[in-house]
């Protein structure tokens, strides 16, 4: 069943972001673009190259006006151990969400029950708390920060932009498509 246009789940949980233990809730991601990145475990080996790539890319996210909020069934005292003992942790700025309840994990419709842990899970959620876009993978396949940043150009360019649609492999300043039945079978 297709996610696209569900609003996500009302939550409110621990967050370990700038040195620091926050709570998050769901008013804090409504108003404006927000991705949230499910990942199996703190501790792992594909998890930890999957936040280094977006906390390589977290200021190009930051100024489309998107939150990135990565999410596991860890405590927020986890990720902070995690934080502590990693270099490449220690890149992250962007929120580490605790969802040892699986609330989250159990909304976006990732959680795996026999193991207690998310699904690799990705959703940009758009600023009235829909979801726009989404996927999961195998876990033990990691996911690709460009392409995630290069769709929520697309989703908030279609979103300022009503009816255009953005073509295969679309990037910032390339061409759209303005849908019409002058279109049909041209394209």
């Amino acid at each position: 069943m297709s996610q696209i246009g569900k609003k996500i789940v009302d939550f409110k949980v621990q967050a370990y972001v700038n040195d620091g233990f926050k709570t998050v809730t769901t008013q804090d991601v409504l108003g404006k673009w927000s991705v949230f990145f499910f990942y199996p475990a703190d501790f792992t080996f594909v998890c930890p190259t999957e936040l280094e790539d977006l906390a390589n890319l977290y200021e190009k996210f930051k100024a489309l006006n998107a939150e990135i909020y990565s999410v596991s069934t860890d405590t927020h005292f986890v990720h902070k151990a995690w934080h502590d003992a990693s270099e490449t942790i220690k890149k992250i700025k962007y929120p580490m969400l605790a969802d040892p309840t699986g609330v989250i994990t159990r909304g976006f419709d990732v959680y795996i029950e026999e193991a207690g842990l998310a699904e690799r899970g990705t959703f940009i959620v758009n600023p009235q708390g829909e979801i726009a876009a989404y996927e999961v993978v195998a876990g033990n396949i990691g996911r690709n920060a460009d392409e995630l940043l290069r769709r929520l150009k697309a989703l908030q360019f279609v979103a300022s932009h009503p009816g255009e649609v953005c073509p295969a492999k679309w990037d910032e300043g390339k061409s759209t498509l303005k849908p019409s039945i002058d279109l049909v079978g041209k394209i």
